[in-house]
């Protein structure tokens, strides 16, 4: 276990779509960047996806924000994505690996990055996915490969070979970074640092226990117990 935070080479991004929060987290020094997509705006209730957008790129100008596109044709997905990059000099644009038929988006996040434009390839799962992508980056602008780690563990396979894997081919294109997703618990941020990994995207309900790193753990217990017996007791059970 790493001794503090600040022991970490992994960056910290925030992951979600509620405005307050966002601007909440982007006084901590230690959040490096914000990601987001789709469904997390769904959730939150943004229905106006481009004035959410710029309201957030004009008040948070001094990190990177991801912001996803949400065609299935690649030529309405390239208009897009084209468009949301022109809002703000920090946007990565999110460009899924596939469309929803499983053709590669390759061909164009090729052309994008080409003519400079940063993108955020998400929703990769395989190292053949990565090798493609890695393939569709070179010589191009800055851009981040998102490999969905979280959900790989879902599966019950061990995600940290293949993520070490990713960062050994992702970091022999100059300029990409590797960003651990999907997030589970805070050991995920552990074993991301440890893999290679450049970015984590972690959520609030995840940053929220920060505070707990490297935690005495008997004192922990002892918290624990406490709150089990005064749960016990606000509740009035009797036996």
């Amino acid at each position: 276990m790493l001794r503090t935070l600040a022991d970490l080479k992994v960056k910290l991004f925030a992951d979600g779509a509620d405005r307050a929060k966002m601007l909440e987290l982007a006084r901590d020094p230690r959040i490096r960047g914000f990601t987001t997509n789709p469904s997390l705006m769904r959730k939150a209730g943004v229905t106006d996806y481009e004035g959410f957008a710029r309201e957030i790129l004009a008040a948070i100008t001094d990190r990177p924000i991801s912001l996803e596109v949400f065609a299935d044709e690649f030529d309405e997905m390239e208009r897009q994505a084209r468009k949301i990059a022109s809002w703000g000099t920090n946007v990565y644009v999110k460009i899924p690996v596939t469309n929803t038929r499983g053709e590669s988006s390759c061909n164009l996040i090729r052309r994008l990055a080409q003519d400079g434009i940063r993108v955020n390839v998400t929703a990769i799962l395989t190292l053949g996915q990565v090798r493609q992508v890695i393939s569709a980056l070179a010589n191009g602008a800055p851009a981040v490969v998102s490999v969905f780690a979280g959900r790989i563990a879902d599966t019950g396979r061990d995600p940290v070979p293949l993520m070490a894997a990713a960062a050994e081919l992702v970091h022999s294109v100059p300029g990409a970074e590797l960003l651990w997703a999907s997030v589970r618990e805070l050991y995920n941020i552990v074993q991301a640092d440890r893999a290679g990994c450049d970015i984590i995207t972690v959520t609030p309900d995840i940053l929220a226990k920060l505070d707990l790193w490297n935690k005495d753990l008997s004192e922990y217990s002892l918290e624990t117990v406490r709150t089990f017996y005064h749960d016990a007791q606000r509740s009035g059970f009797r036996i």
